[in-house]
């Protein structure tokens, strides 16, 4: 598969602190990425990296030449009460014109992006009266707008319920079986990354990448996450449990019967 965007030996810095150090990364035509990683491990700064909209302290970013990158933020960043209608947070996407208003084809071509992704009708609504899943779509249909070969989403299922995180997930699947190179962040181990092809295991630097079954073990997630994971196999899928193990108290078991005065 063709290579679209290699970072290698890349080092970013906010300041005195590093952020990513020495990080090596490929993304091929056609990969469905998961990154995982505590808080404050460099995930968002990964993916401004591939876009390079952040600049490299050490190291290097290479893209193929034209390539088309679309970029969807975590949802607790948008402001909700801000006044946009569906179709207009999708057009949001257009790219190198100068006119104010829109066309007739750049509308049928939102229409089409929304009915694909099941937001069909919605059109006219105030972003804020969307379900969570339906926002994060919006998001995702505004990306698709710009007709990307690489989709780059950051914590997609953050905040939201199983039912709606399955329906995420299964709706990149699909982009992804059609043809769209994804990579993901996400805090999720089970619920997404044990479903992805590969998974990138970050804490600054690279901890492990690889198939899920390769990568999500107890020794990589402890050097990742600075804890002790258990991981257990379900039908052939690993399945990441939290290693803590609670030890009671000598006399701490059952509350002792006290005599009651008559």
């Amino acid at each position: 598969m063709s290579e679209l965007v290699r970072l290698s030996g890349a080092t970013c810095r906010y300041g005195m602190r590093s952020v990513l150090v020495d990080v090596d990364l490929t993304i091929r035509a056609r990969d469905f990425v998961g990154v995982v990683g505590p808080s404050g491990s460099g995930k968002t700064t990964l993916l401004q990296a591939l876009m390079g909209t952040v600049r490299l302290a050490t190291g290097a970013v290479q893209r193929r030449s034209g390539l088309r990158v679309a970029y969807v933020p975590q949802v607790e960043t948008v402001d909700w009460s801000f006044p946009i209608t569906v179709d207009e947070c999708v057009l949001m996407a257009r790219t190198g014109r100068y006119l104010p208003w829109t066309s007739r084809t750049e509308r049928g071509e939102a229409a089409r992006v929304l009915e694909r992704l099941g937001l069909a009708g919605l059109g006219g609504r105030h972003i804020r009266e969307l379900s969570g899943g339906q926002q994060q779509r919006v998001f995702i249909a505004r990306a698709l707008l710009r007709e990307p070969e690489l989709l780059l989403l950051d914590e997609p299922t953050s905040g939201v319920d199983v039912r709606l995180r399955h329906e995420i997930l299964h709706l990149l699947d699909d982009l992804n079986a059609a043809g769209l190179a994804i990579l993901l962040t996400t805090h999720d181990l089970n619920g997404i990354a044990a479903h992805l092809p590969r998974v990138v295991c970050l804490n600054r630097m690279v901890i492990g990448a690889g198939r899920p079954r390769d990568v999500l073990t107890p020794d990589v997630l402890e050097r990742t996450y600075g804890a002790t994971m258990e991981v257990l196999d379900h039908a052939g899928m690993p399945v990441v449990v939290d290693g803590f193990h609670h030890h009671p108290r000598p006399g701490a078991g059952l509350p002792v019967a006290r005599r009651v005065a008559s």
